[in-house]
């Protein structure tokens, strides 16, 4: 059996302009700030993505997900990750879990962890842990001019 590990990152601005809605982790916030993005710029559910495909081996969430693409413009990131999961199934690929940190000083994300948590594992298939950590003012995180995500994800193939 093979195991992998993979690392995701994402990071999208504030944008003070936008009403657009703020969505982490496949869920809405309605106190969250809007964010720079052509999708719907979900970080936590990006960071998933570009971890399960390092994991795999596979890429890149640019290079399967281009930004100047006009069809993915405002995109429902948890469908970009249910391709990206039934990608990995077609590569013999099972999920061992995904956990994700998510870095900001708001919105307090506690609140709707277990949607998240519950949203990102039924896509998956396997257990996802979500945590909250605040920038303590400093950086641009710090000062609300963004908000960021990671994440790490272990994967495996062949006869267990």
């Amino acid at each position: 059996m093979i195991t992998r590990i993979g690392l995701g990152y994402d990071v999208h601005a504030c944008d003070p302009e936008s009403t657009k809605p703020l969505v982490l982790g496949g869920v809405t916030f309605a106190d969250g700030p809007a964010l720079v993005a052509h999708s719907d710029g979900d970080v936590i559910t990006h960071a998933v993505i570009d971890a399960l495909l390092g994991a795999a081996g596979l890429g890149d969430i640019g290079s399967w997900f281009p930004d100047d693409d006009p069809d993915l413009e405002g995109a429902d990131s948890v469908a970009l990750l249910e391709k990206v999961v039934a990608a990995l199934k077609d590569e013999g690929y099972a999920i061992g879990n995904v956990d994700c940190v998510f870095i900001a000083d708001r919105p307090k994300i506690a609140p709707a962890r277990d949607a998240m948590i519950e949203r990102l594992a039924g896509v998956v298939g396997a257990d996802v842990s979500i945590k909250g950590k605040r920038a303590e003012g400093i950086g641009a995180l710090g000062r609300g001019e963004g908000v960021a995500a990671q994440a790490v994800a272990c994967v495996m193939k062949g006869a267990l």
